[in-house]
């Protein structure tokens, strides 16, 4: 069986060498085609492609995600299919994203930023996985159980859970709405085991408990 993770690691490779060579050939199309920023109806598909685009100056930020995603992609597919793996992360992504944009706006809008940067990377979507592995154990969701917290307190926690987790990544450049936002994603998943199929595959083994 191909292994989502790995396929999403050769996109970012393929976007990445893509973004250097359009920056070398035309900086502004490149943006045009990665860069999500406000309005997104002028250009909707960045909503996707900036999911698998990085930091083109560097390979600090395509590294850092490439990284991350290992740690608990090749975990995570063995317990869904390849094509729900690859649905979650592209939508948690988005998602992620335009929060990240539109927290940029009203932060623009209040005075707290001079200006409303784009936004590249897939660290939205790896936080999603994050959050998805963390509340869709067994562990956890036996332990939710066994506190039977009401779905509000649920969420409450997965709040301070989401916050407590974006300041530990806190530094300049990052985009931590994003990552507020797909941990929360992640985790809401996760207590629905969204990412679990119904029936396993005709030709697929048994999926374990995790």
């Amino acid at each position: 069986m191909r292994s989502p993770t790995i396929e999403t690691l050769l996109a970012f490779a393929a976007v990445f060498a893509l973004q250097q060579a359009l920056s070398v050939v035309d900086a502004t199309l490149a943006a045009a085609l990665f860069a999500l920023q406000l309005p997104l109806e002028v250009r909707p598909w960045t909503l996707v492609t900036s999911v698998y685009a990085h930091d083109p100056t560097g390979l600090g930020h395509l590294l850092s995600n490439a990284v991350a995603l290992s740690i608990v992609g090749f975990a995570l597919e063995r317990h869904t299919t390849r094509w729900r793996f690859h649905a979650f992360f592209v939508l948690t992504g988005a998602a992620a994203g335009a929060f990240q944009v539109l927290f940029n706006r009203l932060l623009l809008q209040v005075g707290l930023v001079g200006q409303a940067l784009p936004v590249l990377g897939a660290s939205g979507a790896v936080f999603a996985l994050f959050g998805y592995v963390l509340a869709g154990n067994r562990l956890t969701g036996g332990l939710l159980d066994r506190i039977g917290l009401d779905p509000r307190w649920q969420l409450l926690l997965f709040l301070v859970a989401a916050t407590l987790v974006t300041l530990a990544t806190a530094a300049p450049g990052v985009a931590l709405a994003a990552h507020f936002f797909g941990f929360l994603l992640g985790l809401l998943a996760g207590q629905a085991n969204l990412l679990r199929p119904a029936e396993p595959e005709p030709d697929a083994p048994p999926m374990p408990e995790y």
